[in-house]
């Protein structure tokens, strides 16, 4: 990968897209967290795409490419919620299925994407980065430009809110 980056630095565009190909699955399942539809996600994969191709020569480690490709994709990402102010609401059916006691139906992901959803963006970027892509507190951190004490505080004071909505759920009967 390392020597793909370099190439790609130097300007080999074949280099580039094998790249961006390794990582393409990992930016669309991260634009989806936050932008929650299709096509948003992949307006944000392909923004994301022209950003890191204008700017790869920034790359000052190689073996870090998926992680600064992570980072522009969640900042690409968030400026297009910033741009769109978009309210994302459940569909119809699930509303129905929930007031009907139909719980049982509804998929555990959509249980753990609300309580995803309840987090606000800054917890939600270090819940992402630290559990669904596995990074140290010290990668989130330099990732999202946070000091660690920031990213910690972040970390804790989420996990605290998904333990007390997970616990409402349970004692609710959701």
């Amino acid at each position: 990968m390392q020597d793909l980056v370099r190439r790609a630095q130097q300007g080999d565009e074949t280099a580039y897209i094998a790249l961006f190909q390794q990582f393409e699955a990992d930016i669309y399942r991260t634009a989806y967290v936050y932008v929650k539809s299709q096509e948003d996600a992949l307006d944000v994969v392909q923004e994301t795409a022209y950003r890191s191709y204008k700017s790869i020569a920034t790359v000052a480690q190689p073996q870090y490419f998926k992680t600064w490709l992570i980072k522009i994709a969640i900042s690409c990402a968030i400026d297009l919620l910033r741009r769109r102010k978009k309210v994302v609401r459940l569909k119809q059916e699930h509303y129905e299925a929930i007031a009907h006691g139909e719980h049982e139906d509804i998929p555990l992901s959509l249980s753990l994407k609300s309580l995803i959803d309840a987090l606000d963006e800054e917890e939600k970027n270090v819940i992402m980065l630290r559990f669904y892509y596995d990074y140290t507190i010290r990668e989130t951190a330099e990732m999202l430009d946070i000091p660690l004490g920031t990213a910690k505080t972040l970390l804790y004071r989420a996990l605290k809110k998904l333990r007390i909505r997970a616990e409402e759920e349970d004692v609710n009967g959701q």
